[in-house]
This record gives C-alpha cells, structure tokens and sequence, in this order.
C-alpha cells in the first residue's frame, strides 16, 4: 500500500508541477511578449532551484564527470529546446486549437513507438483507452473540431510531438544504458536549454530585462516557474525509470483537467459544460486503462520477465541492506 501510495504522489506531483509549469509560462510569455526570453527567464530560475538541489545533496562535482554520456545528455537537452521552439514556431503561424490537438498526438506516437521499435504488447483495450482519453483532453481543451484548418506551418506541432516523444525513449535510454540519474539528466538539459533559449533570445533582440512592474510579483511568478520546472524534471524522471513511457504519457493527459482547475480557481475561467464533459471522458479512458492491470495482469509479463522482476527487486533489497 505505502509503494502504491509513494507512486501515485509521485505521478500527482508530475502532472500538477506540469500543469503549473504551463500556467506560468503562459504568462511570462504574454508579459515579456518573447516565448525566448520567457523561455530563458524559467530556465535561470529553474537553474538556481537545480543547483541548489545538486549541493544539497552533495552531487554537484558528478556533473563534471560524465564521461561518454555528455553526448546524450546534451542530445536530451536539444530535443527539449526544438519541442518547445516548434511549439512556439507553430503558434505563431497556426490556431490555438489546432495546436494543441496536434501536440497531444504525442501520446499516439508513443504508443506506435512502443509497439513498433520495442515490440512490446499493447491490448486493444489500450488503444481505445488511449483514443477516449485523448478526446476528452480535446473536450477538456475546447477545441473546435468543426473550425479546424490544417495549415502547412502545422506540421511545427507535429515536429514538437516527434520532439517530446523522442526524448522521453531517449531519456529512458540514458536511464537504463548509462544509469545516468535523474539529477544529472535534469541539469544538463535544463542548461543546454537555458543556452539555447539565451542565444535565441540575443539573436531576436528580445534579451532584456523586463519591466518587473508589468505585472505584480513578476519575480515571484519567475521563482515559480523554475520551481514548478525542476518538479517536472524531478518527478518525470523518477515516474520515466518506473514506468513504460506509453504509461506516463497517458497520466500527463490528466494534466489538461488539471490546468482547467487551475484556470477556474486561480484565472477566472468557467467551467463550461464542454470542458466538464471532457473531464469525465478523459477519466472514463483512464479508467479503461487502469483495468488493463485486471484485465491483463499475467499475460502482460512473460514468464522470464517475471522472475527477472522479483529478482531485480530482491537485488535492490540486498544492495540497500549493505
């Protein structure tokens, strides 16, 4: 029960620093008027929390001894900058709504990555839980099916899924090859982001100090972002080396309900029956796949998979004892 309980916090504080972290920086960029500099002012901020974390635990001179695994660990921080510079590239150009229906099709990509290049299984009841919930993200995100127009400059969200799909595998690849740590894997994209952001900024003229009096507590919302930032990178990581990718893709798409509490308690956005709608729907495909644990316990792990998953257990338990 207490393991049970561990992960679900673990997943909870994912999805709602996830959904702060957008929150934020929907702001900073609407206030700096630069998703760049927006961008970098997070990334400095979430730099001080990372740092602090690093000497805290006495960790910071491993990042100076990496070895071979610099390479992916700078590779992992590009992925991080092209997802959210097409992002931005493809809001510029394309609709809210369209926008963010194509950003979802990550979870898709997922799935199909999943099945295709790791051959592992996925029930039909998955696919289907899957589809359910990604309608209901849609509901929940009001998107308006019957207004959308595909527009070339489109394809920037579906490059920023291939992005973020990417980088979750390769993240689980520097995990399980290189064991490298969460802790590093989070500092060194965060700065390979912060810099990437920084010279973006410098090259569109947008690197300033913004007026802090546009907004109350514009430093404060500044130290939440980076807060908010590093939870993700804490959170994410540890749920990725738990998890099989597909199944924390799934659990982020409970992050839109959650930026809709946000928005009505916080924002002043209503509720509208559409979104509630979504909700519930988005609820009703996650519950499809949480029975998928009923449905398919044994058969989803082969014999051999098995007694490697107790002994792999037993063998953390004789390391922790020594």
């Amino acid at each position: 029960m207490k393991e049970g309980l561990k992960n679900a916090f673990m997943i909870g504080a994912m999805v709602v620093s996830w959904s702060i972290y957008y929150a934020v920086s929907k702001v900073m960029v609407s206030v700096t008027g630069s998703p760049y500099l927006a961008g970098f002012l997070l990334r400095s901020s979430a730099l001080l929390f990372l740092t602090a974390q690093l000497l805290l635990d006495r960790n910071f001179a491993r990042l100076f001894h990496q070895g071979k695994a610099v390479l992916i660990l700078v590779v992992i921080g590009v992925f991080g900058f092209l997802l959210d510079l097409f992002a931005n590239l493809g809001y510029a150009h394309g609709a809210l709504s369209t926008g963010t229906a194509l950003l979802k099709t990550d979870v898709l990509m997922v799935n199909l990555v999943t099945v295709i290049l790791y051959h592992k299984k996925l029930y039909l009841s998955d696919w289907i839980g899957t589809l359910v919930m990604l309608f209901g993200v849609l509901l929940v995100l009001g998107v308006d099916f019957g207004g959308m127009r595909l527009n070339p400059t489109d394809l920037f969200f579906i490059l920023s899924a291939m992005c973020v799909t990417a980088n979750a595998f390769i993240i689980k690849t520097a995990q399980e090859r290189f064991h490298e740590d969460a802790d590093m894997i989070s500092y060194y994209n965060n700065f390979v982001v912060l810099v990437l952001f920084g010279s973006s900024a410098a090259f569109a003229g947008d690197l300033r100090l913004p007026a802090a009096d546009t907004i109350n507590g514009f430093w404060w919302l500044v130290l939440l972002g980076g807060l908010a930032q590093t939870g993700i990178y804490f959170f994410y990581y540890r749920n990725l080396k738990h998890y099989e990718v597909w199944v924390v893709k799934l659990y982020l798409l409970l992050m839109p309900v959650v930026s809709c509490f946000i928005g009505v308690l916080f924002l002043g956005e209503e509720l509208t029956l559409k979104k509630s709608l979504g909700i519930l729907v988005v609820l009703l495909g996650a519950a499809v796949i949480l029975l998928r644990s009923r449905l398919h316990r044994e058969e989803s792990l082969p014999d051999d998979q098995l007694r490697h998953h107790h002994h792999h257990h037993h063998d953390h338990r004789v390391k922790i004892r020594h």
